[in-house]
């Protein structure tokens, strides 16, 4: 069985990425794009679905894995009784190429060592036609292609290619793998060390250009780069997670393909980019978002691929047993066809935000402005399937209004903060009028009076961790007494050991069996409710307890599930990430007008127990 979710690192090239194990077997791999085929699949299946496992064939004390530095860089110290060995691991930044870099070190006594390279193209489905001799082989099948280098012996058997051999003091072992299109010749042979040198000089220099320097710069800086190995280089793009069908809930059916651009995702995106100074980044995702959303807004989705294509058709992989016999494994996301509403106002704030930061204008900005808000005057009424993706038929979402609010008024502030820009006055009036009465509308039925709070949708009891985000986009400040009614709420209702859980899944009636963890975003926005009315003791407890959920390697997945303490669904997960650099940034240094995903200032109290 693949390890637990937390025990994986991440390596990647900018283009696609890694997971690996502590252990030393690399469980998910697609080239050489993070929405390809998987060649290394068992981390939703078993051994023979994939992977490539370099470890000892001797009894292991520990293995102590560790980023080496401010990098993308594995190390890991493999601790035999023996003697110890170092395992460094990483992805050049190739422009053309999806390898990975594999090197063994002697550094106490000698220790024996297994090498099983054991690749299925196609999710573990296409075992490929192995061809080679002592230090090279290839593995072909179909389209793909692997070479397989090292500087000792290998040999085919009935899983792969694998080399048994030991490790000296002194000893440096290297492995060397690369996916290439079956129809080319395989690439040449990398030089370690200047691939070393150019991988760790890239990340140490990119790393330097964080304007962050609070107290919190470890935690910031790890989920920064993190988020850089999520971008899709050529085009901008940021996939939610690299990963697929990692359950929700264990052995469960909550398991969804994230390697896709959520627009959901927008705003904090921009937001976590701009805050920690890196503007290349957070202008190439907003160019991304542009030409995403181009076209008819009636056909604006929730989420695209890393090139902004649209078609992400769902199915089901019935020949693998899923994460834990968590089934069924999903490739496509069916959600793409929803009708949300909310993902409206996330291209709107985050437009608003991009000018806001002093990001060069565009005008192709400015007229997915104008489209968008004309055409949202009309569907701003509907019901609509939400912010989770439910598939238990569409509501009148809180949430959801909340954001069509949002859109509105970030396009009259921004018409006014930009008198220079042509907009129809007749529109910015009736824009006007709209917001105030959007807002009149959602403090009326949003707000449930018997529970005291936002609810999840018009008229229910239901709660949703969504309506945490009220005071964040400026909706209502967050001493509003229905805001602090729905704080209250929240945490007399949907706290678990402390953390947050989206909704209750048996109340609010989501189509599908089960339950699910805490989401450990929304455990970030109570974060930073209790900052804004001044329990800062309480938001830096909670924010605490939150990075104790990191992994050794200072990654999180979307969920913690309290009552096994693991965590769980897609890994790495770039909304918890960027949830916690927002999270970072405010209880740093407060609120100013820019720095959280809303634009009203809110005054920071003298810190007292509000309830």
């Amino acid at each position: 069985m693949a390890s637990r979710i937390g025990d994986y690192g991440l390596i990647g090239n900018l283009r696609t990425s890694a997971l690996v194990s502590d252990t030393g077997s690399v469980d998910w791999l697609c080239a050489p794009r993070f929405d390809s085929d998987a060649m290394f699949a068992s981390l939703i299946g078993y051994d023979e679905h994939g992977q490539w496992a370099l470890r000892p064939s001797t009894r292991v004390k520990e293995f102590k894995q560790r980023y080496r530095g401010d990098t993308l860089i594995l190390e890991t110290d493999i601790i035999c009784d023996t003697g110890i060995v170092r395992r460094t691991e990483f992805m050049p930044l190739t422009e053309d190429g999806s390898e990975i870099i594999r090197v063994l070190e002697g550094i106490e006594g000698e220790v024996s060592m297994e090498m099983l390279l054991n690749v299925k193209f196609g999710y573990g489905a296409y075992p490929p036609l192995i061809d080679g001799i002592d230090k090279e082989f290839t593995l072909i099948a179909g389209p793909d292609a692997v070479v397989l280098r090292g500087n000792v012996e290998m040999k085919r058997n009935d899983k792969g290619v694998s080399a048994y051999f030991n490790v000296k003091k002194g000893d440096r072992i290297e492995f060397q793998m690369a996916w290439y299109m079956s129809n080319l010749q395989p690439p040449k042979p990398l030089d370690f060390e200047k691939e070393f040198r150019a991988t760790e000089n890239f990340w140490v220099d990119w790393s330097s250009k964080c304007t962050y320097q609070g107290k919190y710069r470890d935690a910031v800086m790890r989920s920064l780069i993190t988020l850089k190995a999520l971008i899709y280089a050529p085009t901008g793009g940021i996939v939610a997670a690299p990963t697929t069908s990692l359950p929700e809930e264990l052995g469960g059916v909550r398991n969804w393909d994230y390697r896709f651009c959520w627009i959901r995702d927008s705003s904090l995106t921009l937001q976590a980019l701009m805050l920690c100074g890196y503007a290349d980044e957070a202008t190439a995702f907003r160019d991304w978002l542009i030409r995403a959303v181009a076209g008819d807004p009636e056909q604006i989705q929730i989420m695209y691929n890393i090139d902004g294509g649209r078609r992400l058709t769902e199915f089901e992989l019935d020949f693998l047993p899923g994460y834990e016999n968590s089934k069924p494994v999903h490739i496509g996301n069916a959600a793409s066809d929803q009708f949300q509403l909310d993902i409206f106002g996330e291209v709107l704030n985050a437009l608003y935000l991009a000018s806001k930061m002093g990001m060069p204008r565009k005008e192709e900005a400015t007229r997915t402005l104008r489209r968008i808000v004309n055409h949202l005057t009309t569907i701003w009424q509907y019901p609509d399937d939400g912010i989770w993706e439910v598939r238990g038929g569409r509501r009148h979402f809180t949430h959801s209004k909340v954001m069509a609010w949002v859109a509105v008024d970030r396009v009259v502030r921004y018409i006014d903060e930009n008198p220079d820009i042509e907009f129809d006055p007749s529109l910015l009036s009736h824009l006007r009028t709209l917001r105030e009465r959007i807002h009149e509308e959602v403090s009326q039925r949003g707000f449930h009076k018997g529970v005291n709070a936002f609810t999840q949708s018009y008229g229910v009891e239901v709660l949703d961790a969504s309506v945490l985000l009220i005071p964040h986009y400026g909706f209502l400040p967050a001493d509003d007494p229905k805001v602090k009614g729905t704080v209250e709420a929240v945490e007399n209702t949907l706290l678990r050991d402390g953390f947050v859980l989206r909704y209750e899944n048996q109340k609010a009636g989501d189509g599908l069996p089960g339950s699910e963890g805490a989401f450990l975003a929304c455990s970030f926005w109570l974060v930073d409710n209790y900052f804004m009315v001044g329990r800062k003791k309480e938001a830096e407890e909670l924010f605490d307890k939150l990075l104790s959920l990191r992994n050794h390697l200072g990654l999180l997945a979307e969920e913690f599930e309290p009552s096994v303490k693991r965590q769980v669904g897609n890994f790495p997960q770039a909304f918890s990430h960027l949830a916690l650099i927002a999270s970072a940034h405010l209880l740093t240094n407060g609120i100013d007008d820019g720095n959280t995903i809303g634009i009203s200032a809110m005054p920071i109290k003298e810190e007292e127990e509000v309830r």
